[in-house]
Formats: structure tokens, sequence, C-alpha cells
């Protein structure tokens, strides 16, 4: 890529959000230190030399880059994030989220400083931080575990020279009940109670997919964009196998069974529907709550902006469906009058409940029916012990459970 005007010389300029010097060669920003001082304009002297010695090209100008601050580091991986976290249909996958809070912390307490010497105390800082912040023991594990990864990748594209990531290895994970952080509690089975409490206050898409997480023991992210097109309804237990799923990035195939009573909560979704549109679809949920209103609750004909500002999807996202989840308990569980501070937290934790939750609903009932190595192949959990022929007797086994109890 050549610059507009080949004659003009990038300019060595000021960053103000972190006080850096900057460059801009084809398109990318490349920063240099602190500005206004003798060595962010030698780097900015030397960047150049070899650029026009390049053919004002970028190219492998990177690899004499290395003083990279952590602020360009991350830059410069949030750019491969972007194209590499993402699903078969071109969705952002949910490790974007991850990776956006993860660097959060440590762009804010050490953006300016070289990446090169980002240590093991440094990662502490960070991790102290997370913990300041209220974040979960085991969520502050996985974070740190994240930017590590930042760090390797790094190394990986040659942004820094020395293997950090192998210094950050030495800080051990927080264990539980030595650390100031606060742990969460195991993940439960949701009382059946507390189930059918919430079927009058949501839609009957959402309402399908809690019935069809019970009856299969899928994961809320393999159901919410379950397509015709995707179901094989040859035999007399359906086959789903999902576009996108948990571990597909790692090669692996996902199958998910549909018994007899899993089938007929899919059935009524499926007459005129096109075979690559989402059975389950918010779309569908808000035009039938229109339908149902009543005369003179239903929106005016031509609504204002404000009121027509959220664009609702083609299929329920895990975070909608999760949220559509608990709006209803806390309709169906109103907190009493003059509830706050943390009692109104504890009345949540104990009145609301999520999707993964219904998972392990499932897994307790198969585990206990029918043993767990039905639970593993139903539920799709690997075993690296598993051989080729025992899988294919778990599979035959799991056929016949799932046509007698899903």
């Amino acid at each position: 890529m050549l610059e507009k005007n080949p004659r003009k010389i990038p300019s060595y300029r000021l960053h103000k959000p972190t006080g850096q010097a900057v460059v801009t060669l084809c398109g990318r920003d490349i920063y240099l230190g602190q500005h206004g001082v003798p060595a962010s304009r030698e780097r900015y002297d030397r960047l150049i030399a070899k650029w026009l010695a390049n053919n004002r090209k970028l190219r492998d100008l990177h690899r004499s880059n290395r003083q990279s601050t952590v602020t360009e580091l991350i830059a410069a991986f949030w750019r491969y994030a972007q194209a590499y976290y993402r699903k078969p249909d071109g969705t952002a996958t949910s490790e974007l989220s991850n990776y956006k809070q993860a660097l959060r912390p440590l762009r804010r307490l050490y953006g300016s400083t070289p990446a090169a010497q980002f240590g093991p105390l440094d990662l502490q800082s960070v991790r102290q931080e997370m913990i300041r912040l209220g974040w979960s023991r085991k969520n502050i594990n996985k974070q740190i575990s994240r930017v590590r990864t930042v760090f390797r990748w790094g190394l990986e594209q040659e942004i820094i020279d020395t293997p950090v990531h192998e210094r950050l290895r030495a800080v051990r994970g927080l264990a539980r009940g030595r650390t100031e952080a606060r742990d969460t509690d195991p993940i439960r089975p949701v009382p059946e109670s507390l189930i059918e409490a919430i079927r009058p206050y949501v839609s009957r898409q959402v309402w399908a997919l809690i019935q069809l997480q019970l009856l299969t023991g899928a994961r809320a992210g393999e159901l919410v964009g379950m397509r015709p097109v995707d179901l094989d309804t040859a035999g007399q237990v359906w086959v789903y196998a999902p576009a996108s799923h948990k571990t597909a990035h790692h090669g692996h195939a996902r199958t998910i069974y549909i018994g007899p009573k899993a089938q007929s909560v899919i059935k009524p979704f499926l007459p005129g529907r096109a075979v690559t549109t989402p059975l389950l679809s918010p779309r569908d949920a808000v035009a039938e709550k229109a339908i149902e209103a009543p005369s003179h609750r239903r929106p005016k004909q031509q609504p204002n902006r404000r009121a027509t500002a959220r664009t609702v999807g083609d299929h329920y996202t895990v975070a909608s469906y999760r949220r559509a989840i608990q709006r209803a308990c806390d309709k169906a569980f109103p907190p009493p009058d003059g509830m706050e501070g943390e009692e109104m937290r504890q009345w949540r934790k104990e009145h609301r409940w999520h999707p993964h939750q219904l998972r392990h609903n499932a897994a307790t009932h198969i585990r206990r029916e029918e043993g767990i190595e039905v639970a593993r192949i139903i539920l799709g959990h690997r075993s690296l012990g598993m051989t080729e022929v025992y899988a294919e007797q778990d599979t035959r086994k799991a056929l016949e459970v799932i046509q007698r109890i899903g």
C-alpha cells in the first residue's frame, strides 16, 4: 500500500490519550514511546529510513520495532482477534468480549510500558486490579491466561523479541480460599418450581428453548440458531448438527439427538419456515406479543424513533436469551418493597437462574437414569480414553435412551 502523496513523509505526532509519539505508516499507527524525547524521535527517524528503503511498504518493519509498548501490542492483537474469533457465519464469538474485559486493566495500568519489559510483578498488579474490580477468582484466572496469550502472540509475530509469556507463567493461578478474590458458587440444576414459575412471563419461543435444553442437554448457544436445514428428521430420533458450536474451532463435530418430546416442541415452529431461517426468532415473539396486546396498548401506526431504536434480530443470542429469563424471574418473584443493597442481591441470587443451569438439569437426570457414559455422548463431552468401538456402542445406547426420554 502506497501513501496518497508519495513525496510526503508521515509526521511525528502526539497521541493525546496516552502521551506517546505516534507515526502512521500504510494506515497503521506505530507508537514510539514518550512524545518529545530524543529516544522516540530517534525511533521515528529509524522507522522512516527503513520504510523508505522498503519502497514505502510496512512489510517486515515491525521486526525492528523491539520496543513496542503494551498499548501497541494490544492494538495489533486486537486487529488479529477481530478476524480470528469469528463463527462460520461471520459473527463474532464471545471470546472477543472476554479479551476486551481482560485487556482493559492491562492497558490502563501498563499501556505506555515497553511490552518486552512487562514482568511477573506487573502481571500480579493487573491481577490485583481485577480483584479490586470485584471479579470472581475463576474469571480472574481465565483472564490472566488470556493476557499471557497476548504476549505469546506478540512473540510469534516478532512484535516483541523476548519470551515475556514464559516469565509470566511463573505467576500461579489464584487458589480457592487463599485470596481476596470472591469465589462463585458451583452451578446447580434449577428447581422445577423456579422453571415453571416463569412460563407466563416468557414468549413461546423462549419457553421452547428452555424445554429443548431440558430434553436434549444442549448448550444455549447450540440451540438459539437452530434452522430447519440443520435438522435430519428421517429417523425416529431426529439429529441436529448445529452450524456453530463451542468446540467447532478444534475440528470437533457436535451431534444433538432430538427425541419425540423435543420434536413436539419444535414441530409448531416448522410450517411455513424457510429452511435457512432460525426456528425460534425474537422477531416472531415481538410480532405475536403485539397481536395479543389489548387494542388500547397496541403500537401506533407511526411510532416515534426512540420506540423503534432497538433492532430485533432474527435469532436469540445467548445473552438475549439469558436476559429474557432474568426479566421473567423478576416478574415471577418481585422483591418486597424497600429491599435494596445486599438484601436485594441475595434475593436475586435465590430467585434468578440462567440457561446454563438447564444443561446441568439434563446432565443430572440422564446420568442418574442411564449412567455417566451415556450422558457424556448426549451432552457432547469428549473423553481422551474412549476408543472408536466404545464411542460407537455409546452412540447406539444414546439413541435408544433419547428416543425413550427425550
